[in-house]
């Protein structure tokens, strides 16, 4: 049996900072399948920067907590790594892959997920996947494989509504170790509302800053922060 590659935890990612907005339940799915749930399998699907990676480590995390051994493998469509690292997933009670939309067109990757796929299913080990769509819009060359994915529950991640991005920012930063005032929350959403990712990206920036130089988030900071921002 191959070793599987050990993989980084986020630490800051888990379920407590996560905010939920209108997926309380996917969380209570999501809990119940890093714990030993009764799904076999979980498709979790979102728009970019909606949290999908956030939540499969927090699955990885708890599931660690629980004393079962998993696995996260996140796919990048210019950088795939060889297929053959799947080779003893099989054997894990937990795997989690993240971005699977990206392994479609490349016929060794889809082979190998396929052949993983059975072997894991059949040793009735627990699954969890991230797309950026549904199942059936997934462009895999294998037909079977496509099918497989829309075997078990399908969860598409709520975006959050325009109301609940200022808790959101606030929650998040809470978890990095500073405060947002609502009046710096909505001057940011002002600039950053339509590209949710490059939001959750800057606020790893904000907190480096308000770290190094010491000093509460007010919109002044929150400007000479931006200016500094590509």
């Amino acid at each position: 049996m191959q070793v599987p590659l050990q993989f980084e935890f986020q630490a800051n990612q888990t379920f407590n900072s996560y905010y939920a907005g209108n997926n309380g339940e996917i969380l209570d799915q999501l809990q119940r399948l890093a714990t030993a749930g009764t799904e076999q399998q979980i498709y979790l699907w979102g728009e970019n920067g909606s949290g999908k990676s956030h939540l499969l480590q927090a699955c990885c995390q708890l599931a660690t907590q629980a004393n079962v051994e998993p696995f996260y493998l996140a796919l990048a469509p210019d950088c795939l790594p060889n297929p053959a690292l799947l080779e003893g997933l099989e054997h894990l009670e937990l795997v989690c892959l993240d971005n699977i939309q990206h392994i479609a067109g490349h016929s060794d990757w889809e082979h190998a997920f396929f052949n993983f796929y059975n072997a894991h299913r059949q040793a009735s080990h627990r699954l969890l996947l991230a797309a950026d769509c549904p199942p059936k819009y997934l462009s895999y060359q294998l037909p079977d494989l496509k099918t497989r994915m829309g075997w078990g529950l399908t969860l598409r991640i709520q975006p959050l509504r325009d109301d609940q991005l200022i808790d959101a920012l606030t929650h998040k930063a809470h978890f990095l170790g500073f405060d947002i005032p609502p009046a710096v929350g909505r001057f940011l959403l002002n600039h950053y509302v339509h590209d949710i990712a490059a939001l959750w990206s800057l606020l790893d920036k904000i907190d480096r800053a308000t770290l190094a130089a010491q000093r509460k988030l007010t919109i002044p900071f929150l400007k000479q922060i931006l200016s500094d921002t590509p």
